[in-house]
């Protein structure tokens, strides 16, 4: 259901049953890991998170590693011009 890579696939499946005995599937809560970040980068205006995922992590749909790096459940939180964000190392 995810691609590989993708932030949830390592996460736990479960089911729910629901009055009419339909079957439910989901994912479990995903909490963010500690994701250790050595190097800082600042935000520059116009800057979106997929661009900056593809400069330092040479991905831009790994945006989600420089999230949980900085503790950021929403990637727009992270977008402050001006701002210094954690750029985590592109596998860990």
């Amino acid at each position: 259901m995810f691609f590989k890579g993708s932030r949830y696939a390592t996460v736990p499946d479960a089911a729910l049953t629901d009055p009419s005995a339909r079957v439910i599937r989901h994912k479990t809560t995903r909490f963010i890991p500690e994701t250790p970040a050595f190097v800082g980068h600042r935000v520059l205006a116009g800057e979106r998170l997929d661009h900056i995922a593809h400069q330092h992590l040479q991905d831009p749909e790994r945006f989600w590693r420089i999230c949980d790096a900085n503790r950021a459940a929403w990637p727009d939180d992270l977008l402050v011009v001006g701002q210094v964000i954690l750029d985590p190392p592109a596998e860990g």
